[in-house]
C-alpha cells in the first residue's frame, strides 16, 4: 500500500474548498481530488452547512446549443483556451481561473450565473472528447460551442441571428428608458 502525501493531500483539500465554494458537485470532486467520499462530503458539509446535492451529473451536449446557454458556454471555453495558450496553468486550475473570468464578467449583482462550474468542466470534458467543438460564426467569425463535426461556413451563432423568443425576454429597465429618450418615446407609442 503506497503511503499518503501530507502535502498532496492538504493540496486536494485546498482544490476541493475552492471547487465546493464555486459550486462543484460531489462528483466533480471526486474526480478532480484523491480524497474519499466521506470527506468530501463532510467538507461540503463544514462549507456549505448542508450534505452535497444528490443526482447524477448533466451529461446531455444539447443544454449547450440552447441560444443563451450557447453564448455563456463559448465565452466561458474561449476564456479557458485562452488561460491555457497563455498561461501555464492546465486542466482543473485552468477550468477554475476561467469560471471566475467569465463569472466576473458575465454575473452581474452577484446573481446566479447561467453557466455551473460543474457544468463548465462537462463542457470541457465533452471538447476534449470530441462531442463539442468551436466553430466560427458566419457573419461575426466569432468562436462558439457547436456540435462535432459542424461543416464549415454554415454556422452562424445566436448573436447574429438570435431567436424570436430571445427578443420577447429581453426587458427594458427604467432606467435606461430615462437615458435615452427615444426609447422613453417608443414605450409611450405602444402604450397609447
Amino acid at each position: 500500500m503506497a503511503e499518503k502525501s501530507i502535502v498532496q493531500e492538504a493540496k486536494d483539500i485546498q482544490l476541493a474548498m475552492e471547487l465546493i465554494t464555486l459550486g462543484a458537485r460531489l462528483q466533480m470532486l471526486e474526480s478532480e481530488t484523491q480524497l474519499s467520499r466521506g470527506r468530501l462530503i463532510k467538507l461540503y458539509k463544514e462549507l456549505r452547512g448542508s450534505p452535497p446535492p444528490k443526482g447524477m451529473l448533466p451529461f446531455s451536449t444539447d443544454w449547450f446549443m440552447t441560444w443563451e446557454q450557447n453564448i455563456h458556454s463559448s465565452m466561458f471555453y474561449n476564456a479557458y483556451l485562452y488561460l491555457l495558450k497563455i498561461s501555464k496553468c492546465s486542466g482543473v486550475e485552468a477550468v477554475i481561473k476561467a469560471y471566475r473570468l467569465y463569472i466576473e464578467q458575465c454575473s452581474p449583482h452577484n446573481e446566479t450565473p447561467l453557466l455551473a462550474l460543474t457544468r463548465a468542466w462537462t463542457l470541457v470534458r465533452f471538447v476534449d472528447s470530441g462531442m463539442l467543438q468551436l466553430s466560427a460564426c458566419n457573419c461575426c467569425n466569432g468562436m462558439f460551442i457547436t456540435h462535432a463535426h459542424q461543416p464549415k461556413n454554415v454556422f452562424v451563432c445566436s448573436l447574429c441571428q438570435p431567436p424570436s423568443r430571445a427578443v420577447k425576454r429581453r426587458k427594458l429597465s427604467p432606467g435606461v428608458a430615462d437615458i435615452l429618450p427615444q426609447l422613453l418615446d417608443e414605450q409611450v407609442k405602444h402604450a397609447v
